[in-house]
C-alpha cells in the first residue's frame, strides 16, 4: 500500500491558506489542456514529511523552478502535478514487484476536480474510474464487513454488486509521454534536497 501524508490537503493549503480562496474551480480554470505536461514549476508535496515510498519524516514541501514569469496558475498546476508524481512513486514500487496496474479507482476531495483526474490518469498512465458513491473508504470498509459476515462470498462479488462507476478517465498517449518526461525530472528533486531538510527543522 502506498500512502501519502499530504495529497488533496496540499491543494487545500495552497488555495485557502496561501491564496485565501475557496474557489478551487476558478483557480484551476486558467490551466488549459495545452499547459498540461508543460509546466516549468515543480512541487514536492511533503508538507508533513512523507510515508510511502520515501519514509522520511524530515522531508518538506518545496516549489522548484520558479521564475519571474511564474503565475498563480503555474503554482496551482504544480501542486496538482506534484501530488500525482508522488503517487506515481508508489505505483513504480508496485511495478518493480511485477504488479501490473492498468486501471484504478479515484475518490475523495481531489477526485471532484476533472482537471486533477486528467492529470492523475496521465501521470500514472492508467485508466481511472470515478465511483458513483463518494464514500470510498467507508464503503470499502462496509463491503469487507459484509464479506466477513457472509453477506457476500468474496470481495470481488461484493464489488460487482455494489460498486458503480460514474465516469472513466483514460490517459492520452501524447500527454502521458509529456508527463513521463516531467516525472523523470521530478524524481531528481527530492534526492537533491534530502540532505538539506534536517537542517531546516
Amino acid at each position: 500500500m502506498g500512502c501519502m501524508l499530504s495529497a488533496a490537503s496540499c491543494n487545500k493549503w495552497l488555495m485557502e491558506d496561501i491564496f485565501q480562496t475557496k474557489d478551487y474551480g476558478a483557480e484551476q480554470a486558467p490551466i488549459t489542456p495545452d499547459k498540461l505536461g508543460n509546466n516549468h514549476v515543480f512541487f514536492l508535496p511533503y508538507l508533513m514529511g512523507e510515508r510511502s515510498p520515501i519514509n522520511d519524516t524530515n522531508a518538506r514541501g518545496a516549489f522548484v523552478g520558479m521564475t519571474m514569469d511564474t503565475s498563480r496558475a503555474d503554482l496551482t498546476q504544480a501542486v496538482l502535478e506534484g501530488v500525482a508524481f508522488a503517487i506515481r512513486d508508489s505505483l513504480e514500487v508496485a511495478r518493480s514487484l511485477g504488479i501490473s496496474i492498468r486501471r484504478s479507482m479515484i475518490c475523495g476531495g481531489g477526485a471532484k476536480s476533472p482537471l486533477w483526474r486528467t492529470i492523475m490518469a496521465n501521470v500514472l498512465g492508467v485508466e481511472l474510474d470515478l465511483p458513483a458513491s463518494e464514500q470510498g473508504p467507508g464503503m470499502g470498509g462496509a463491503m469487507l464487513a459484509m464479506v466477513a459476515c457472509g453477506a457476500y462470498a468474496t470481495v470481488e462479488e461484493a464489488c460487482a454488486k455494489l460498486v458503480r462507476v460514474s465516469e472513466t478517465v483514460r490517459p492520452d498517449p501524447e500527454l502521458t509521454a509529456r508527463y513521463e518526461e516531467r516525472y523523470q525530472q521530478f524524481r531528481q528533486i527530492y534526492p537533491a534536497l534530502k540532505g538539506i531538510f534536517p537542517a531546516l527543522l
